[in-house]
């Protein structure tokens, strides 16, 4: 298993990002496990790890592609962004869910989006990828090119294909199947919870 895999891994264990039982995730469906990234802002140490890995992965983007600016969409992966623009550098932009009615107007928040710039989207985790599709229109909307969209954890619900399919690359900090591997192999979940999860995701 990748270095990578296993810090992430431990990052989000020692945060309490990753929680077993029953959940009902957005699509309404149940789930074996729940990642809850919005735990981060709890772990300094943590989500400075996460932030680092990420910072490093955008890096290794930037030797062969253009990156101008890095985006998210509200709440949980715009919560993390800030840590990692600083880390590379670039400006960053927040899209709402919903358009802003008053103030500063409309769906976007921080850094302006010109025509032609190449933004890099950041999420926190990755399950059918609409969301992301979602968070990715208004910025293409007003001439941004996204090409790259990289997530902390890959839920493995087909949503990698699906933005693949759209022309999107899809980059990942850890896949749950190897995230919970290593919880195993280091005794911090029991054999039925990772049995629980690999069987939801179809690698039993």
């Amino acid at each position: 298993m990748p270095e990578t895999t296993s810090r992430v891994a431990d990052a989000l264990f020692r945060s309490g990002c990753v929680k077993f039982g029953t959940f009902k995730i957005k699509s309404g469906a149940l789930s074996p496990y729940y990642i809850d990234l919005a735990r981060l802002i709890s772990s300094p140490k943590e989500l400075c790890t996460i932030a680092e890995i990420a910072a490093c992965e955008i890096k290794n983007i930037m030797t062969a592609d253009r990156v101008d600016k890095l985006a998210s969409i509200e709440l949980k992966g715009a919560l993390i962004l800030p840590s990692v623009g600083c880390q590379v550098n670039l400006p960053c932009i927040v899209v709402r869910k919903e358009e802003k009615a008053y103030g500063v107007t409309g769906r976007l928040a921080g850094a302006d989006v010109a025509k032609g710039d190449h933004i890099l989207f950041f999420d926190d985790v990755l399950s059918e990828g609409l969301s992301k599709i979602e968070g990715i229109k208004p910025l293409e909307d007003l001439g941004a090119k996204v090409r790259h969209l990289m997530v902390v954890v890959d839920r493995e619900q087909g949503g990698r294909e699906n933005l693949e399919n759209h022309g999107y690359k899809v980059h990942a900090l850890a896949r749950i199947s190897e995230l919970v591997n290593h919880l195993l192999e280091h005794a911090q979940v029991s054999k039925a919870q990772a049995e629980a999860v690999m069987e939801y995701t179809g690698r039993a």
